[in-house]
């Protein structure tokens, strides 16, 4: 009886029962996809087709949801990650900047550096070269200036030192102790000095000045620069060691009258 039954039921199931019954797994399969299905969850075939698919939409809203959540929260990573990225670009930026400015600021000081040896060094040069000219120009001076002409006191002294320094320059020998003695012995050293009774004032001719030269030998022997008169005291030294040098040697070989 009950499987006469059971063959009834599955004649009367009609070709539109079918594609309404397989429409109905398809729809609880793709429900069962996408989400889980709460355990007290009635799945029956006696469930109209409806309720099944009202309750699988309310599960793909949550799916959805958890989705876009996910979504956000990957979108909120991706925007803290490129916030750091440039938070870390602007640092590194800024820390060349910093570098670049250091480095410029110490190439500044460098060639300022440079630049003050420089003008130091030339300034220096320039001091040393100023130096160098205002020496030369001194020197320069120095030997332009005209040499001042030696004075001689006028006594026995200075007449004898005088007379000491023209010889000197014609070449006469002759010493300040030479004259001097020789100057004692024939006037006392007085310029004016004459002997008016020896043979030479005999004959016309007397003795003259400090070392009593006649006139013909103050002319043989006369010096020139010096005076031509017996009685100047220079003229009359000069031209006396002059005689005395050509016929003895020097003045100083002279110890009496010659």
């Amino acid at each position: 009886m009950l499987k006469n039954a059971k063959n009834r039921l599955s004649r009367t199931l009609t070709n539109r029962h079918k594609i309404a019954i397989a429409g109905v797994g398809t729809l609880g399969a793709a429900a069962l996809a996408l989400s889980a299905v709460p355990g007290n969850a009635q799945t029956t075939t006696a469930e109209a087709p409806t309720s099944k698919v009202a309750y699988s939409n309310e599960q793909i809203k949550d799916v959805k949801g958890s989705v876009t959540d996910q979504l956000a929260s990957a979108s909120v990573k991706a925007e803290d990650i490129a916030a750091k990225k440039a938070e870390q670009e602007a640092a590194a930026k800024k820390k060349a900047a910093a570098e670049a400015a250091a480095k410029k600021k110490a190439a500044d000081a460098a060639a300022k550096k440079k630049a003050a040896a420089a003008a130091a060094a030339k300034k220096k040069a320039e001091a040393e070269r100023e130096a160098k000219e205002a020496a030369s120009r001194s020197a320069k001076r120095v030997q332009a200036q005209p040499v001042a002409a030696k004075t001689y006191a006028n006594n026995l002294d200075g007449w004898i030192r005088e007379a000491l320094d023209i010889m000197k320059k014609h070449n006469i020998p002759g010493t300040y102790d030479g004259l001097h003695r020789n100057i004692m012995r024939e006037s006392s050293g007085n310029p004016n000095a004459i002997n008016n009774w020896d043979i030479n004032a005999q004959n016309g001719v007397p003795s003259i000045g400090l070392l009593q030269v006649i006139k013909p030998t103050f002319d043989a022997y006369h010096v020139a620069g010096t005076a031509w008169s017996q009685y100047d005291p220079v003229a009359n030294l000069t031209a006396a060691a002059n005689y005395a040098a050509d016929r003895y040697g020097s003045i100083d070989n002279v110890d009496s009258a010659y």
